[in-house]
């Protein structure tokens, strides 16, 4: 019955676009939405959100590493992040002897915060539309190479123009396809320090148990200070640097949250595909996606059974497993939600629509081409180059085959050395890099589960990709080793040098032009090296080009739609630039039967423990905690709240978002969304989206309580009760 609601709802609203979906520009509410959130019972005005003149809230928000969000929540520069978007700092941070990853962080004094060395937090001072300027020489006679240089061109020349003399760094962003473009100046701080964290026990209450899941219990929280010149000027780490002064800081609500209450967020949503065609849906859903499932399946299957019989290879291995099993769940949702949503049977319900309309008018046909059709090839075509570039991926890349990626990287090195003019310099430069890449390397690295990765993903490639894409070591593994691929990854583990910390150091230190030909003649190397060039031979170079002509098709797509469907207000999809998106506090009906509240408490943590599983070990002073009902100002009916859901769309990058309420006050630090409507990059569902979030009043209640750092709460602005 649920899904039939739906549909017929989608019937009326192809994209549910209502004011509660979508991630829209700070600079643009004026225009589009502040109507409708004052209506919904935003007190405040659109330039309380976003003013380049004067503070606002944008001065609160900050663009945390690469990847998530914080916000500012003091006059002293202290900021409020994800524990998970902390979780590679910390782990840097942490020694089998300092396990700050398990035992949490927090710091007494300043003296005491911890620098993150490459760790950086960046704040929009600015954004304009200069899509005029980008597009100046650009017309629909040129081809789209020439239209694509010209764009670049300009682009270089935008952003230099626009930070020339300062210390900001400018970039310049396409929305809509490529139809406008924005520029976007930021202040870069390079001097973060961490000041606290919770342990695992709260940070990462559930872990992979409970990820993408609701009810949810994880205190996902983390508190970094930003550090300034003396003139309050982003710099490198100093010791002689001072707490940030920011323009702006979020005050902190201890009423809470009901339900129907107002919610605002506002974070840097990394990508989004709402208005992508059936194809590429199908192209996902029933092929690409199902195959990463099984990769990655086997990858983590691997890790966990190492991670619970030894707790250095736990610490090790922490954010691989969670970089790994964190794709690995929402695809499996993205899929379980499109399909019980019929989403691409959504979609081809209003390209049929679309369709009709188009070839109503010639005029129109001879503006926009037959798009549909020219998409259906276009995907036909690059299905099969889509899945052998993301498989390669998964074994090459970030979360791959960790001994060949390193092998890989020694690529450079052996360039420069073979060049006809050596640059020395650059040469040392390369060497010290590669010892940094081997420090770090090895410190988190373990052999034997790296050597069942590859003996796992070697298998699993000889099966999965057409004969085209197979790397020619497979052919040897057949023939000479009869297909066992445990005594090729053997025999190749054992004859690498690149498994042994000593091995390398050494080689990087004696690497000249007579060590070019014995980097190349290692197996890990050679293996790196033979799957490289197929996937820039075979794989990428037609994967780039079709993807190129799709993106000029979603460039007049987007235009035709925009005339098709007149009275909808397009909001761009997510580019890791600003965004704010509203709705309400709400719970929720995933399906017949099940009826979800809107929070959680303090007591599902207690009824979720079990020392004999990670994701559910609570700690000890939390449990005392509780037993004495020692809940201070944070309690709510004998118990402490945890974490809540909204309306609110958001994506990957949102993490670490500041949740406000009605007056711009922070409720709520969003972590994640419910496994139940995941598919909201592609189509987002009112009944089932949700967004969740760790409430403040159980920040704060660990904050003081649990880690007794209340000093905290003397720089910060707390309002309510």
């Amino acid at each position: 019955m649920l899904r039939l609601v739906v549909l017929l709802i989608v019937a009326v609203l192809p994209f549910n676009s209502g004011a509660r979906e979508g991630m829209w520009l700070p600079m643009l509410i004026d225009d589009f939405n502040i109507g409708e959130m004052q209506e919904m019972g935003f007190k405040l005005s659109a330039a309380d959100v976003y003013t380049v003149n004067a503070a606002s809230m944008k001065d609160a928000v900050v663009r945390f590493g690469n990847g998530c969000t914080g916000g500012v929540i003091s006059a002293e520069g202290l900021i409020i992040t994800n524990n998970h978007c902390a979780n590679s700092a910390i782990q840097k941070l942490s020694s089998i002897e300092n396990d700050y990853l398990t035992a949490g962080f927090w710091a007494s004094s300043r003296e005491e915060e911890l620098p993150n060395e490459g760790l950086t937090v960046s704040i929009l001072r600015s954004m304009k539309d200069v899509t005029a300027l980008v597009l100046s020489g650009v017309n629909d006679s040129i081809r789209e190479s020439a239209r694509q240089r010209i764009i670049a061109s300009n682009i270089d020349s935008i952003s230099n123009n626009a930070v020339k003399d300062l210390h900001y760094q400018a970039v310049v962003e396409p929305f809509y396809s490529g139809n406008r473009y924005y520029l976007f100046v930021y202040e870069v701080f390079k001097d973060i320090r961490l000041v606290g964290a919770p342990p695992a026990g709260i940070g990462d209450f559930g872990g992979e148990s409970d990820n993408w899941m609701w009810p949810r219990h994880t205190g996902d929280f983390a508190l970094f200070r930003i550090y300034a010149d003396e003139s309050n000027r982003a710099a490198d780490f100093s010791p002689t640097n001072v707490p940030y002064k920011p323009a702006h800081h979020f005050p902190v609500s201890l009423e809470g949250v009901e339900e129907g209450d107002f919610a605002m967020v506002l974070g840097f949503p990394a990508k989004t595909s709402q208005y992508v065609p059936s194809y590429h849906v199908s192209m996902l859903a029933d092929l690409v996606y199902p195959k990463m499932i099984e990769l990655r399946d086997a990858k983590l299957d691997i890790m966990d059974r190492h991670i619970v019989q030894d707790q250095k290879i736990r610490l090790q291995y922490a954010a691989k497993h969670s970089a790994v099993a964190n794709s690995f769940k929402r695809w499996k949702g993205e899929i379980r939600g499109l399909k019980m949503l019929g989403g691409v049977d959504m979609k081809q319900q209003y390209e049929a629509g679309f369709n009709t309309w188009l070839n109503s008018d010639s005029m129109r046909i001879v503006s926009y081409g037959n798009i549909l059709s020219e998409y259906s090839k276009l995907y036909k075509a690059l299905s099969k180059y889509r899945l052998a570039h993301d498989y390669m991926l998964e074994l090459i890349g970030y979360t791959g085959i960790e001994t060949l990626k390193f092998a890989g990287s020694f690529e450079r090195l052996a360039t420069l050395v073979d060049a006809e003019e050596v640059d020395e310099d650059a040469v040392e430069m390369e060497k010290l890099h590669l010892r940094e890449q081997a420090e770090k390397h090895f410190k988190d690295f373990s052999r034997a589960i790296d050597m069942e990765i590859c003996i796992s993903m070697f298998e699993m490639m000889e099966m999965d990709l057409p004969q085209e894409f197979r790397p020619s070591f497979l052919s040897i593994i057949k023939n000479q080793y009869k297909g066992d691929y445990s005594s090729f990854v053997k025999a190749l583990f054992d004859n690498t040098l690149f498994d042994k910390h000593n091995d390398v150091s050494k080689f990087i230190d004696k690497f000249d032009k007579r060590k070019v030909k014995e980097l190349k003649a290692d197996p890990a190397f050679a293996i790196y090296t033979d799957m490289r060039n197929i996937y820039y031979k075979d794989i990428n170079t037609r994967y780039i080009r079709i993807n190129s002509r799709i993106d000029s098709l979603n460039r007049v797509y987007i235009n035709a739609l925009m005339e098709y469907d007149k009275e909808r207000h397009f909001y761009p999809d997510a580019n890791s630039t600003l965004r704010l998106s509203y709705g309400e506090v709400m719970g929720y009906e995933p399906s017949d039967g099940i009826v979800y509240s809107y929070f959680t408490t303090l007591d599902g943590v207690i009824e979720k423990e079990d020392p004999d599983n990670y994701d559910y070990r609570v700690p000890e002073k939390l449990k005392e905690l509780y037993h004495a009902g020692d809940f201070g100002q944070y309690g709510m009916g004998g118990t402490v709240p945890v974490c809540f859901v909204s309306t609110n769309h958001t994506t990957g990058g949102n993490s670490g978002s500041p949740v406000l309420n009605d007056r711009g006050e922070l409720i709520g630090l969003n972590f994640d969304r419910a496994w139940d409507g995941i598919m909201s990059d592609m189509i987002f569902n009112p009944h089932l989206s949700r967004n969740i979030s760790v409430d403040m009043r159980y920040v704060l209640f660990i904050i003081d309580k649990y880690a007794g750092s209340a000093y905290l709460f003397d720089e910060m602005t707390i309002v309510g009760d």
